[in-house]
Parts: C-alpha cells; sequence; structure tokens
C-alpha cells in the first residue's frame, strides 16, 4: 500500500516522495484527492440531475 500524502507541503526542493504537490505531478495521488494552495483537499463530486425532475425538464 502506497503511503499517504502530506496534508498541506512543506515547499522544500527537492520535494520528498509524500509531497501532495510531487505526487499530483506523477500521478499517485489517490482518487478522489487535489492540490490548491499547496493543500490537499477532497474534490467535491457533481449532483447529477434526476431525468424526472423539474429543473430537467425546463431546461429541455
Amino acid at each position: 500500500m502506497p503511503k499517504k500524502p502530506k496534508k498541506k507541503c512543506c515547499s522544500s526542493k527537492p520535494r520528498c516522495k509524500r509531497c501532495p504537490i510531487a505526487m499530483l505531478a506523477k500521478g499517485t495521488l489517490p482518487a478522489g484527492y487535489t492540490v490548491k494552495k499547496r493543500k490537499l483537499v477532497k474534490v467535491k463530486r457533481a449532483k447529477k440531475n434526476k431525468a424526472g425532475s423539474s429543473k430537467a425538464k425546463a431546461a429541455a
């Protein structure tokens, strides 16, 4: 099992193996996470509209 990324980047050079910025660049960041302002954040899921909802009918 790979190590979990740190919650915040320490901004040192060279980057450590658990740095979220380095993991994002390598493509090893776990699914559902991203990096914003040097911090690890969870990605919010987009809500899907149901086909029978009134908003979907009004938009069509």
